[in-house]
């Protein structure tokens, strides 16, 4: 009995009739290879579907599969099946970076389900350790596709980023776009959102049709929107019912682009959100010598002494990277635009950082600030914590 499998995809017939010529259920025997067969005939069912698909990478990944489970008992052919996934084909690597429709649109306002862009060049953010190991692997394992496939594994296809606003979650799944050199596709939950019964569900739905079609990192943006607790009393059915299309389809993203779901309320998230994804990544807020290094960046080719510097630091104690760079930015611009010191318009925010904190913080920001080498008075002036408490908490603090 021969096993003939109809492929959808570039060489098709090449890989079909590799198929026919070597894989004889008659050469086999025994339990141990009834079970090869098996898996082979999953294997096989797995590319018919995603050739159909056009999921090019993911038939080449599943083919390298078959090809390691065939090395002990046909070599020749496996040793053709790799040759076939290796060889360079005209055109090779261009299907899936071709779109092959126009962005969904909602049906009553026409409006666009998701904004594109295509990220090119951009610097590393300013991460934390966590935050900088995982993005790193994840690249590395986009240049280590075929080794994964050796190995019967395929690379991160979706992550969860976690944390408050600010901290660089939707500044890194721009970043990954551009080292990947792939578009950027973003939920846009203003255009997806509908008051019609199940309009909602189609439209996040022909979303993820869209961008599992296509090469593409996708951003589903305040996750926490869609993907609400399904116990929570408030949220009508339909959005319950998305939760659990929308964990399915994590499940099932192919692996020539990744899903990537960022939110600033975790806490919102149903539970079995968090072990649908490849990868979750906490974003915390910056600390200690992230913010020196955060500052420095920020002010690249302002002259800016060492003092000030140090005042910042602890001065932006619980900001994040996106707050600091608002405030430098608006310190250079005002310092220009009033041809002033540049020093006193950073003073001026950290000012406006302390004003913005209950009086035990502002009290323990005044110490900081001292700590770094600001004078009691320049301190008192900044945080609107009187003198005599910030000598008295320092002199206590000698004492002891």
């Amino acid at each position: 009995m021969w096993y003939t499998f109809s492929i959808s995809c570039c060489n098709c017939t090449t890989l079909s009739d590799t198929i026919r010529a070597g894989i004889q259920p008659q050469s086999w025997r025994g339990r141990r290879h009834v079970e090869q067969i098996s898996k082979i005939k999953d294997d096989l069912y797995q590319i018919a579907r995603l050739a159909l698909e056009g999921s090019r990478e993911d038939v080449s990944l599943y083919i390298r599969r078959v090809a390691r489970r065939l090395k002990g008992t046909d070599p020749e052919l496996t040793e053709r099946l790799r040759k076939l996934v290796s060889a360079e084909v005209p055109g090779r690597g261009q299907i899936l970076r071709e779109s092959p429709a126009m962005l969904p649109v909602d049906l009553d306002s026409r409006l666009e389900l998701a904004r594109t862009e295509v990220p090119a060049g951009m610097a590393e953010p300013l991460w934390g350790d966590g935050a900088r190991d995982a993005f790193r692997q994840v690249i590395a394992e986009r240049s280590k596709k075929l080794e994964l496939a050796d190995a019967d594994l395929q690379p991160t296809r979706s992550l969860l980023l976690c944390g408050a606003p600010g901290v660089g979650k939707t500044m890194s799944a721009r970043w990954l776009a551009s080292e990947m050199r792939c578009p950027l596709l973003t939920l846009d939950l203003s255009a997806v959102m509908s008051s019609f019964l199940g309009r909602t569900g189609s439209n996040v739905r022909n979303v993820l049709d869209y961008a599992k079609s296509i090469e593409c990192v996708l951003l589903l943006d305040e996750f926490d929107a869609i993907a609400k607790r399904r116990d929570d009393v408030a949220e009508i059915g339909e959005l319950k019912r998305l939760v659990t299309v929308i964990l399915q389809e994590i499940e099932s993203w192919p692996s020539h682009g990744i899903l990537i779901a960022a939110t600033n309320h975790p806490e919102l998230l149903d539970p079995a959100v968090w072990r649908r994804f490849d990868m979750v990544v906490e974003f915390a807020l910056p600390e200690g010598p992230q913010i020196e290094n955060a500052i420095r960046t920020f002010l690249a080719g302002s002259d800016v002494d060492e003092p000030t510097i140090a005042a910042m630091s602890a001065g932006f104690q619980g900001m994040s990277y996106s707050d600091m760079e608002r405030e430098i930015l608006r310190a250079r611009r005002e310092a220009i635009i009033r041809e002033s010191s540049l020093t006193d318009r950073l003073h001026d925010a950290i000012g406006r950082h302390a004003s913005r904190l209950p009086a035990k913080e502002r009290k323990a920001l005044a110490i900081a600030l001292t700590n770094a080498g600001v004078s009691e008075r320049m301190a008192s002036a900044l945080t609107g914590v009187h003198r005599a408490t910030i000598h008295k908490v320092l002199s206590t603090d000698g004492e002891a």
